[in-house]
């Protein structure tokens, strides 16, 4: 019988330079911090740090690599996350240019509308709104 997740429970995506990839993700997403290692449990969150996108998702940021993201590699080639409406997607394209972040311009592909942008370590990162 095959399994049937539910739904993603969290990701984690490792990064270079916590520090730095964490004022990022506060600073662009401002989601609560569920575990930070730095203060907490290091070897749970790796002396990372892990948000709460909801009650039961999370996403953590591992502070061990040494290299530049390629999603051209084995593994993760883009996180994509979802928000309400175009006008979410309109109001993110303007909240990252306040903040210098380069990205696409707002594109239509047919069931949505999608944002894409770029993390310090250059992990693709996608705002998708359903039509």
């Amino acid at each position: 019988m095959p399994i049937t997740p539910t739904g993603y429970a969290h990701v984690r995506l490792t990064v270079t330079d916590i520090a730095r990839s964490k004022q990022f993700y506060d600073s662009v997403f401002g989601l609560p911090v569920a575990i930070d290692g730095q203060d907490g449990d290091p070897a749970f969150a790796f002396g990372g740090v892990i948000y709460a996108i909801d009650s039961s998702t999370l996403l953590g940021l591992r502070p061990v690599a040494d290299d530049r993201f390629d999603e051209d590699r084995t593994g993760l080639d883009h996180l994509a996350l979802k928000v309400g409406s175009k006008a979410e997607i309109d109001d993110a394209a303007r909240h990252l240019d306040s903040l210098g972040i380069p990205h696409e311009g707002v594109k239509d592909i047919g069931q949505g509308w999608i944002l894409e942008f770029r993390d310090p370590d250059h992990v693709a990162l996608e705002l998708m709104a359903p039509k």
